[in-house]
């Protein structure tokens, strides 16, 4: 059989999309390289408590979760030598990804257009706020901005109460998930024409395309969405709902469904009502309809309710606090939960792998590193430098 080499990843990322990206392709087997300051490193590396781990192998929780099956190299970007190192590991590289402000790769002389005339068979992948062109290319973006800006907050919250932001950087992480299928989908027509390419994904792009039907009914209609709370704009029932002892979450997607439910509460006159029929009927009839439903839910417990709609085919559920998630039992058969050993010796859980492959398993092989851990190591394995070397590459700052 051929020897296959691991897909080697430079990163040049920090924070949230680009190492979610990484991340992912280290989950998949690539060698990820994460390049990082000398003396600080990745800026989340700070953000605790809380913190897994202790002494010189602490991370904090925000670093642990989205670092894993990486290997750290610190390494002075600020000078030329530290440049000409990166320059010719990125040489070796499969894959570049990076996400300073736009402009600064080319500033020191590692942006793709320079790389690709000695290596044209590189993927190079920018993750930036807004993208490497247009007026607001050079401003900076953040995920909280960006919620702000892509319309997310104006249709999250209350109806009657003020624009809110999503309990985590999702558009972060939608950015790194379109990142990783780019990249992908580059590598994939390499391995057909021999040629990388250059890959731009933008945090405001990626959270406007996951606006998905709701950017669509702007578009098809004009009309401004507007927030609906824990319901939903264009289905009904759709939504939570306050049982006897607590809330739990409804989804009725057809008609079947809904008749079914007026079943389970006793009021098969709802669904013969014309009102409530069908579902573009229960859309213009919204409040008559939760009225009733309310009132009916609220004379039994949740689970009840749970218990029955999923008997029948209708998907329920318990709002779970976080903790109550990661417990359930679907996790553990799931194997989603899983423990890393630090380097202090000690243990933490974290979020493994999503996507299970049969053949090509994803698998945590290593667990977030601290800061340089494997400089010396990539320096004798990719460069041929010897300790004496390296060590002065230290004493100089290069490192």
């Amino acid at each position: 059989m051929k020897n296959i080499h691991p897909l080697r990843v430079l990163d040049f990322t920090r924070v949230l999309a680009g190492p979610v990206c990484t991340m992912l392709l280290g989950d998949y087997g690539a060698d990820v390289i994460k390049v990082e300051r000398p003396g600080r490193g990745d800026d989340t590396r700070h953000w605790g408590p809380p913190w897994a781990g202790s002494g010189a192998a602490r991370l904090s929780a925000y670093f642990f979760c989205v670092n894993r099956n990486k290997r750290s190299l610190t390494l002075n970007l600020q000078g030329a030598d530290g440049r000409d190192l990166a320059r010719r590991l990125a040489l070796q590289s499969d894959v570049l990804i990076e996400n300073f402000r736009v402009g600064q790769m080319a500033a020191w002389g590692l942006d793709y257009e320079t790389l690709s005339r000695d290596h044209p068979g590189l993927v190079y992948c920018s993750i930036s706020g807004y993208g490497q062109a247009g007026p607001r290319a050079r401003e900076p973006g953040y995920d909280s901005v960006i919620q702000a800006q892509s319309g997310l907050m104006a249709i999250t919250g209350e109806a009657d109460g003020a624009p809110m932001k999503i309990g985590v950087a999702l558009s972060d992480v939608i950015t790194g998930l379109y990142a990783t299928t780019a990249i992908q989908a580059a590598l994939l027509q390499r391995e057909r024409s021999g040629r990388g390419q250059y890959v731009d994904v933008a945090l405001f792009d990626a959270q406007l395309a996951a606006m998905v039907n709701i950017a669509s009914n702007a578009l098809v209609d004009g009309t401004e969405p507007g927030r609906y709370g824990n319901a939903h704009p264009s289905i009904v029932p759709y939504q939570t709902f306050e049982a006897a002892d607590r809330s739990f979450s409804l989804a009725v997607g057809n008609d079947r469904q809904f008749a079914r439910l007026c079943a389970i509460i006793g009021r098969e006159d709802l669904s013969a009502d014309p009102r409530f029929a069908d579902n573009p009927s229960r859309v213009k009839h919204r409040e008559a309809l939760i009225l009733q439903l309310a009132a009916a839910f609220r004379l039994g417990p949740a689970q009840r309710w749970i218990d029955a709609a999923l008997a029948a085919g209708i998907p329920a559920g318990p709002i779970n606090g976080v903790g109550e998630a990661l417990a359930d039992p679907q996790v553990g058969a799931r194997g989603l939960v899983q423990d890393v050993t630090l380097g202090d010796g000690s243990t933490a859980q974290m979020v493994g792998p999503v996507a299970q492959l049969s053949a090509t398993p994803s698998r945590i092989r290593l667990a977030p590193p601290t800061l340089g851990q494997h400089t010396a190591e990539i320096l004798r394995e990719r460069q041929g430098l010897d300790d004496e070397v390296i060590d002065d590459l230290r004493r100089r700052g290069i490192l």
